[in-house]
């Protein structure tokens, strides 16, 4: 592939895998060290007939109306676990898989009953995404980077999934301390004034910023996988909490950037004729990186002890 046609087929899409993948790793670095790594899996989940509805409402794919729909989904699966706890009584844990499941398929049969295929909005979507098709036509070359008139015509998703990673990165880095402190040692984090339920609120907001601002372009598998694989290998990389957000961030970027590589190219060195999904093989990677790093991480023999601040 020359210089002209990957910038113009390959290069938006492949930074929206980057930008989706480290905006989703940085917030499960503190989710995974506070064993709540599970609830970037049940945001995932909850969102899904949220963004639908707000489809349904407004006609359009736009940020603040599917973010509103997502929060309106939220709302409402907190108040149905509540109450399936309370009157069916029973523990926590089930009831928010019961509520989480159960969301997640009436989302699917809304999709499957309402023609959202149009807007690539379907169960496919949901599932894998959109990324091979955020491709940048207008784009000539290298030189198209420079050019205002082709810059315009960028795949929304880049400059969406771009803006929501700057915000996740200055949220961990403004919280740095704080976020630090309440993740090892949340009764000290009390003594300091630090207001620790505030602040576990604030960091799930966040992770489901990166959620649902992730999910129109690379569907849930990847947010699933981001919010979990790519930290928890880290955490077998180190018991440092800086060096484990550095290899964090290494490794969505490395399992975005050999994902999609692998999706495009792999089925034809193997002799196949079709590429395979973007948002499944960078997926599939970074269960792998998981997998080497549980097998070979310096910190494997340690992993439940916790790391150091």
């Amino acid at each position: 592939m020359n210089g002209s046609a990957f910038v113009s087929l390959s290069l938006t899409p492949l930074l929206i895998g980057i930008f989706a993948a480290i905006a989703c790793a940085l917030p499960g670095n503190f989710l995974v060290l506070r064993r709540q790594a599970l609830i970037g899996d049940a945001i995932s989940h909850v969102v899904l007939p949220g963004i639908v509805v707000a489809f349904l409402v407004t006609g359009v794919i736009a940020a603040w109306p599917m973010m509103l729909g997502a929060a309106g989904a939220a709302l409402v699966a907190v108040a149905l676990i509540e109450a399936v706890r309370r009157l069916g009584r029973i523990e926590p844990g089930a009831a928010m898989g019961v509520i989480f499941t159960a969301m997640f398929a009436g989302g699917v049969l809304l999709l499957e009953q309402t023609d959202t295929s149009s807007v690539h909005l379907d169960v496919e979507h949901a599932l894998f995404g959109n990324l091979e098709s955020l491709i940048w036509l207008d784009a000539t070359g290298w030189a198209s980077l420079l050019d205002p008139e082709a810059l315009a015509y960028l795949p929304p998703e880049l400059m969406r999934m771009a803006a929501i990673l700057v915000v996740v990165s200055l949220f961990t880095w403004l919280l740095w301390r704080p976020l630090k402190l309440s993740t090892f040692d949340e009764g000290f984090a009390r003594t300091m004034g630090i207001r620790t339920g505030l602040l576990g609120l604030a960091l799930v907001v966040m992770a489901a910023l990166a959620a649902v601002a992730a999910f129109d372009a690379v569907g849930s598998i990847i947010v699933i996988a981001m919010f979990i694989c790519p930290p928890a290998a880290a955490r077998l990389m180190t018991n440092r909490l800086e060096r484990q957000i550095a290899w964090s961030v290494f490794f969505a970027t490395l399992s975005a950037v050999l994902g999609y590589i692998f999706a495009g190219y792999g089925p034809l060195w193997l002799g196949l004729d079709d590429a395979v999904s973007a948002a499944g093989m960078i997926a599939t990677v970074s269960g792998l990186i998981l997998a080497v790093a549980a097998l070979a991480g310096p910190c494997r023999t340690r992993s439940g002890a916790p790391a150091e601040g």
